[in-house]
């Protein structure tokens, strides 16, 4: 498995995470794997093998080839079908609201073809030059060119939007949005409706994902003794509040996501933030 990110340049800087692609060798009976939410929108582009999503134990649709990943609030459970190489945009929770007119709740636990986001030439095309290009440098020049292209310059992220996503960063999504706000009951209402315009997720729900992220990185990375310790670093309750959360966004329980070969592509993700 071959898993790589890139920073981007400016001006998108502020929009955009990081791009990654990922490349893995074909296999004669791949393991579904399941992905779990972290808060970001993604467009991603599938050069390889189709990819499945399993939207039961058993149904499954083909990916497009060409998608947009809204906010996901539960795991993506995908497998491969073959040769897996795709290239990606990975934006901040606030990023992607700026190039589409779409209201993000659409988008919400599914792929959308961006034929369906964006006019359907500039897609195509869009789509076809990634294909061509060579290599990930290559394809970053391209998709930047065409995401400078749609910005759209009035939409502007609101500023305690901003501020409000900045704070949970910054405590891994412990604080509470009644603290951020200082207690001021109308701006809490300005600030849900705009997160949902903005982000697609309510502050609470972002706040969980994030707290959620910075738990993943300690069993992957650290691997603290216990799950009371993780709990207790990622400012939980107690372990059974962490559980919880935990088997909300992924499924199955810690335990489970450490020894499942399910969670081995969600590893080499979250692992490298």
């Amino acid at each position: 498995m071959n898993y790589e990110t890139f920073q981007p340049q400016a001006p998108l800087q502020s929009l955009v995470k990081c791009y990654w692609s990922l490349e893995v060798p074909s296999e004669s009976h791949p393991p579904k794997q399941r992905i779990v939410p972290d808060g970001c929108m993604e467009l991603i582009f599938i050069l390889g093998d189709d990819i499945k999503r399993y939207i039961s134990e058993t149904d499954y649709i083909i990916q497009p080839r060409a998608i947009v990943i809204g906010q996901i609030t539960e795991a993506f459970i995908i497998q491969p079908t073959g040769y897996v190489n795709c290239f990606a945009v990975r934006f901040y929770p606030f990023g992607f609201a700026n190039f589409i007119t779409t209201p993000l709740k659409k988008l919400e636990n599914k792929e959308t073809p961006i034929t369906q986001l964006f006019e359907e030439h500039a897609a195509k095309e869009l789509e076809q030059k990634i294909i061509n290009a060579d290599n990930s440098r290559q394809r970053i020049t391209v998709v930047e060119a065409f995401l400078w292209e749609q910005l759209n310059k009035k939409a502007t992220i609101d500023d305690i939007v901003k501020r409000t996503i900045d704070t949970l960063f910054l405590t891994s999504g412990s604080t509470a949005i009644a603290t951020i706000l200082k207690e001021n009951s109308s701006r809490r209402r300005q600030l849900e409706r705009n997160f949902l315009k903005q982000v697609g997720l309510s502050p609470k729900q972002l706040g969980k994902v994030i707290r959620l992220q910075a738990a993943l990185k300690m069993l992957l990375t650290e691997k603290p003794g216990t799950l009371t310790q993780i709990a207790y670093h990622s400012e939980y309750y107690d372990q059974a509040h962490f559980i919880k959360d935990f088997k909300e966004f992924t499924g199955i329980n810690p335990k489970e996501f450490l020894s499942n070969e399910k969670m081995a592509l969600s590893s080499v993700f979250y692992s490298d933030k």
